[in-house]
């Protein structure tokens, strides 16, 4: 309903007629086709179902203030590690090994890429990819592949476009992680099998 009254607005307020950007909707719309795909991907495990759903609106708050105030509060964070830590330790507790070892890798990661370039990624994407591991396990590796990606692809288009002026274009990491994040949930274990079937095994 939200995209469809800024369509049918204009892209503007009701009440005080003052434009509203189009990420708004655009972020609406992607966090509703998120939602959809978790539930059908997941819904043959209610268990999974539920820690889908909770990292993909932990996800969604997660890009919205990144975009917004280019910072990712610990509190989201917290909540959410609180959550998945919560419903795993309740419905599949053996698995919790794996999940602190998948956020211990995955931080530890951007924690080394944060030291060597400070000005490009910040704690706050250290300790979302962190929280990505714990929800994915090691299913966070293709998303962390996918999220950096996402990252250098833009950064590169700004550089084609800008030069070496693209320096000044500040842009949040965090939305990228948070698209691999949903691209791991959804996919990161069929992409790891491809990856061992084509190239190991």
């Amino acid at each position: 309903m939200p995209v469809i009254s800024w369509l049918l607005l204009g892209g503007h307020c009701r009440s005080c007629e003052a434009r509203i950007p189009a990420r708004y909707p655009l972020i609406e719309l992607a966090v509703g086709a998120a939602f959809a795909a978790t539930a059908i991907v997941l819904q043959g495990d209610p268990a999974e179902l539920a820690l889908g759903l909770v990292f993909v609106a932990m996800l969604a708050a997660i890009t919205l203030t990144d975009l917004e105030r280019r910072v990712i509060p610990n509190a989201i964070l917290l909540v959410g590690a609180l959550i998945g830590v919560g419903i795993v330790a309740g419905t599949d507790p053996s698995s919790l090994p794996e999940r602190a070892a998948a956020a211990a890798g995955a931080g530890g990661f951007l924690l080394v890429a944060a030291l060597i370039h400070p000005r490009g990624m910040g704690m706050g994407d250290v300790k979302l990819a962190a929280v990505m591991g714990l929800f994915l396990g090691v299913s966070v590796i293709p998303a962390l592949f996918v999220g950096i990606a996402l990252g250098g692809l833009v950064g590169i288009g700004l550089l084609m476009r800008y030069g070496q002026a693209a320096r000044k274009h500040a842009v949040p990491f965090g939305p990228f992680l948070a698209v691999g994040g949903v691209v791991g949930l959804l996919a990161g274990g069929q992409m790891i099998d491809a990856y061992l079937t084509h190239f190991v095994g």
